[in-house]
């Protein structure tokens, strides 16, 4: 019977990905509690174990070989996985209620896998889910009435520590059967003006800097009222990437429009909910959630 080969370690794995998200074995040691030296060993065992070099030193820090580049999201998952099991069938069951507020947008694209993998983990959390536009949301942040709450990057309080949990290209969306890029000026569907929202900034900025005429026909408190406007076929509204309903298509260049910014979505913890079992796990799941969902070379934030 053929020998079977050799399993790799969490912990070795743990620390190849502290290494490759930091940029730095110092930095990896101190969030493990173990020396720089110790943490070298375990990559190199990792090396010796797998026949491939992981990681390599530039000016910019230490940085995955193609090997390792290939190995990190795997790796990731992984200890996902590993984690998952462990907490599931070790610990006693976490209870406790966690409030979380949401725009609408990304409570409809991004956290029902979130969720889902959360409640298969934890079934005794009860979760309070509150959808708003992010000024309604940082209002409710501060008055304390949300124990976690994700935002357009911008529009946190001023203050408040964030921790970013996604970044990436903000995109040009509307139908693609009435034309509307060709108007003059162009009919939008964006935030109302009160909101503050910096959608809604950056897009009538980037048509501003690119000489076109522009019109909000539309203002809505959602983005699912700006979608629902689109559909329609009578305004252009802009998003993140995301899963578009059925009627709606992604524009840009070819259409005639300007390129747009790069948007960030980050992620606030109320200091009563610091160290509460429930949330920290809870914020977890949805960091490494939107981890996975990172555009190719974007780095987020641990």
């Amino acid at each position: 019977m053929a020998a079977l080969p050799p399993g790799i370690d969490p912990d070795l794995l743990r620390a190849f990905v502290l290494i490759a998200e930091g940029g730095s074995f110092t930095r990896a040691a101190e969030r493990v509690g173990r020396t720089q030296s110790a943490v070298s060993m375990q990559i190199r065992r990792l090396e010796e174990t797998l026949g491939q070099p992981l990681l390599t030193r530039t000016p910019k820090g230490v940085q995955p070989t193609p090997q390792g580049a290939w190995l990190l999201d795997r790796a990731r998952a992984m200890l996902a996985l590993n984690d998952e099991i462990l907490g599931n069938l070790r610990a006693p069951p976490m209870v406790g209620t966690v409030r979380l507020g949401t725009p609408d947008d990304y409570a409809l694209f991004w956290l029902p896998e979130i969720l889902a993998r959360f409640a298969s983990v934890h079934p005794s959390v009860e979760l309070d889910v509150t959808c708003m536009n992010s000024d309604v949301l940082a209002e409710q942040f501060q008055q304390g009435r949300l124990d976690l709450c994700l935002l357009s990057e911008g529009q946190e309080p001023r203050g408040i520590p964030a921790r970013r949990v996604w970044r990436g290209p903000l995109r040009w969306v509307g139908s693609p059967n009435h034309g509307l890029h060709r108007r003059d000026p162009l009919p939008l569907a964006l935030s109302r003006p009160d909101n503050h929202c910096s959608w809604r900034a950056a897009a009538l900025g980037a048509l501003r800097q690119a000489g076109r005429a522009a019109r909000v026909t539309y203002n809505s408190a959602t983005q699912t009222g700006c979608f629902t406007v689109a559909l329609a076929g009578l305004a252009l509204t802009v998003s993140t990437p995301c899963t578009l309903p059925e009627g709606l298509a992604w524009l840009g260049e070819a259409e005639g429009l300007p390129p747009l910014p790069e948007m960030g979505i980050v992620l606030l913890r109320a200091d009563a909910a610091l160290g509460v079992p429930a949330a920290d796990a809870l914020a977890e799941h949805i960091a490494e959630g939107f981890r996975r969902a990172a555009p190719p070379g974007v780095a987020i934030a641990a």
